[in-house]
């Protein structure tokens, strides 16, 4: 099944527009916002140029090739083997772009060769109209999306947060907060959100969970039905600084989740039951730095989750009746031209101890690092054909100094934590 992927870079919005794709995105193109692009997403995604009419769709396609330090026990996907795995990633397709004045659309299809399957991604339709209020003006606007932070347009929420790509046939932490797309693809929801003066930003909305059936035809997943409405929202607000801008806030989620059974045929279906219930608080950070052909970002995230396991802990699948998770992302990226890019990321995931939960050590504490070099030969507003040619080639190195609480046998059979160390190249097009 397809869990929403972390993708908004579309051809489709530059040629609405008239922009080259470095306008709204830095490193040429990829999801991360330029103050520019910010304000195009949160404007509804309607700013056009003359009067043309075409269609607003555009494609992508991700090819990779994974590498682990040390190759895994068991192939990671079915068709994989335990390392070196070449990949069709991704192919998707977007509808995204200016539905009339007021309404826009960035809605996306992915199909990956892990798991073999199409099926929808992020969806965000949203309608949008200025305002002016005494000496203040700014933008208000509603959201229909299929994702917690997908409605938001900085570069440090869970949906668009560094890395932009990454290996999927690869180890990854055994437990992240459910801000971090533990709703995505399988929910749907509304928020209502204002900009005023564009510096303060505020979004509050819920979410409630789609069908079985729903889920069944657009491939997508099912971890068990939210009970009533999952309460969301956001606030961050931003300063303008020498050559750039400087943006803290912050999220909240809540949400409650049932039990899932089967049905005579064996279909998943939800149950009646006690619920799981999680509380998710976090805190964010971004700062731009832009000066002639250099383009430094800095984005920062933590996330603290109080969990009630009535359900799990009820079933004998875990060992407390209330856990906690915790999780701090950094990166800082650097850009010259557009072309040419280097990130260092550093993540750090902790929590409680639950040996039925986690098994093994019983800890979901995981951290490292992650460095990246990036080439985007048609980066620059004047390179050729822009906007219908994008490419990026990203080499990005993962690695681990603690897994799953251990330095040295971490699954038990005496795997190192080093050992799920990655190498990942991709090649990322964009038409």
């Amino acid at each position: 099944m397809l869990a929403p992927t972390l993708v908004l870079a579309v051809p489709s919005y530059a040629r609405q527009t008239h922009q080259p794709c470095a306008a709204c995105h830095v490193g040429g193109f990829g999801p991360e916002l330029t103050p520019f692009g910010r304000g195009f997403k949160i404007n509804g995604y309607t700013m056009k140029a003359g009067n043309d009419t075409k269609v607003p769709l555009s494609a992508m396609l991700v090819e990779s090739f994974t590498h682990t330090a040390k190759a895994q026990t068991v192939p990671p996907a079915n068709g994989f083997g335990t390392n070196n795995n070449l990949e069709l990633q991704q192919a998707s397709v977007f509808l995204a772009g200016r539905l009339n004045d007021r309404m826009g659309v960035f809605a996306q299809a992915t199909y990956s060769e892990n798991g073999g399957l199409l099926g929808w991604d992020n969806a965000d339709v949203r309608y949008a109209s200025p305002f002016r209020h005494g000496g203040h003006n700014g933008t208000w606007g509603i959201s229909v999306n299929n994702n917690p932070t997908v409605s938001d347009a900085f570069n440090s929420a869970p949906a668009w947060i560094y890395p932009y790509m990454g290996a999927d046939l690869a180890p990854g932490a055994p437990a992240a907060p459910m801000l971090f797309g533990g709703l995505g693809g399988q929910s749907i929801g509304a928020t209502a959100y204002v900009q005023v003066d564009g510096k303060l930003y505020l979004e509050a909305g819920g979410y409630r969970s789609l069908s079985v059936a729903w889920a069944h035809h657009v491939n997508g997943p099912y971890d068990g039905k939210l009970s009533g409405v999952a309460p969301y929202a956001r606030a961050a607000y931003t300063w303008k600084v020498p050559h750039g801008n400087l943006t803290f806030g912050g999220f909240l989620l809540n949400m409650k989740r049932g039990p899932l059974g089967a049905d005579l045929s064996g279909n998943t279906i939800p149950v009646a039951g006690p619920t799981d219930n999680y509380n998710d608080v976090g805190l964010s950070g971004d700062y731009q730095y832009f000066k002639g052909d250099n383009i430094v970002t800095v984005d920062g995230l933590y996330v603290h989750e109080k969990q009630t396991l009535n359900n799990t802990y009820g079933g004998g699948g875990s060992s407390n009746l209330h856990d906690s998770l915790n999780s701090l992302n950094v990166k800082g990226s650097y850009w010259f031209r557009n072309t040419y890019g280097f990130t260092l990321g550093q993540f750090v995931s902790n929590g409680s101890n639950d040996q039925t939960l986690y098994g093994n050590n019983g800890s979901p504490n995981t951290q490292g690092g992650i460095l990246e070099f990036d080439y985007n030969p048609f980066g620059q507003s004047t390179s050729w054909r822009q906007p219908y040619v994008n490419a990026r080639f990203g080499l990005q190195y993962t690695y681990y100094t603690r897994f799953s609480g251990l330095v040295h046998n971490v699954d038990g059979a005496g795997r190192s934590a080093s050992d799920n160390n990655t190498l990942y190249f991709y090649v990322w097009l964009a038409i």
